[in-house]
């Protein structure tokens, strides 16, 4: 799929130089700090100036089907955009990146990589999500609920009732006060509002970095959920957005990427 995607892009980029033009940019919230160093990177390069604006994915591609005008769309699953392309609105998808689930959590609450499932279904741990079906962080966290299931039967219904998705939805920063840029987990364990927190890898290395007493744990084996960043380039975009995609792509994005925490597919 990756190659596929090259050789439009390359055939895009052969057709006629463009002269650098204004990009906007969607993205998933989880790559905030690391599309904000990429598109600063791509403008010293003599790139063009990337405006960019980050959300839940769901909520992100529901406003380019309503019709904002954007030229590139970076979403934490490949479902968002590859939808995208079957609408007509985005060119071929390309995965970018890769992440994964850890637990994140207060020190009171007792993580290692051994209780992650026991901490997770104590009654007396409020357990914070994302929200399904909004944002892919929540569809992965629902996920490792299923693999739960298989481990201890029971657990996904207990999981399923108790988890609390505070993040995700379109309004959920409004209704908690959450800043735009604030680091999620951090900020909700800091605020009381939850003890432990299911979200990305790489939101949890953030999150170290703000409050290194915070415990961060990859979950085991059989409960991990790997999560594909993929990425589309949307119709009637120039081909200047075409050039930012492959400076993504390129080992100067995937440097950037891969410094933020993750797994970066196409690095040397």
């Amino acid at each position: 799929m990756r190659r596929l995607a090259a050789v439009v892009i390359g055939c895009v980029l052969a057709a006629a130089p463009v002269p650098a033009a204004d990009l906007t940019l969607y993205g998933a919230g989880s790559l905030r700090g690391a599309m904000l160093r990429i598109a600063e990177a791509f403008r010293q390069s003599g790139g063009a100036e990337v405006a960019a604006s980050f959300g839940p994915s769901g909520t992100m591609r529901e406003k380019i089907e309503a019709g904002d005008e954007v030229d590139i769309f970076a979403s934490a699953d490949t479902g968002h955009p590859q939808r995208l392309n079957q609408e007509g609105l985005g060119g071929p998808l390309v995965v970018f990146a890769r992440n994964r689930l850890c637990a994140i959590a207060a020190p009171k609450v007792g993580l290692t990589a051994d209780n992650v499932l026991d901490r997770a279904l104590d009654p007396a741990v409020r357990l914070g999500t994302s929200t399904p079906r909004n944002d892919p962080s929540g569809d992965y966290t629902w996920a490792m609920f299923r693999k739960a299931e298989a481990i201890r039967p029971g657990a996904f219904a207990a999981l399923d009732k108790k988890a609390l998705q505070l993040v995700g939805a379109p309004d959920s920063a409004r209704k908690l006060g959450l800043p735009e840029d604030a680091n999620a987990a951090a900020w909700l364990i800091e605020h009381d509002r939850a003890d432990m927190f299911l979200g990305y890898c790489t939101s949890g290395k953030a999150a170290q970095a703000e409050w290194p007493d915070l415990v961060v744990v990859p979950l085991p084996k059989e409960l991990a959920v790997g999560a594909a960043y993929g990425l589309t380039v949307l119709k009637e975009a120039p081909p200047e957005a075409y050039r930012l995609a492959l400076f993504i792509l390129s080992p100067a994005g995937q440097a950037i990427l891969a410094e933020s925490g993750f797994d970066t597919p196409t690095a040397p």
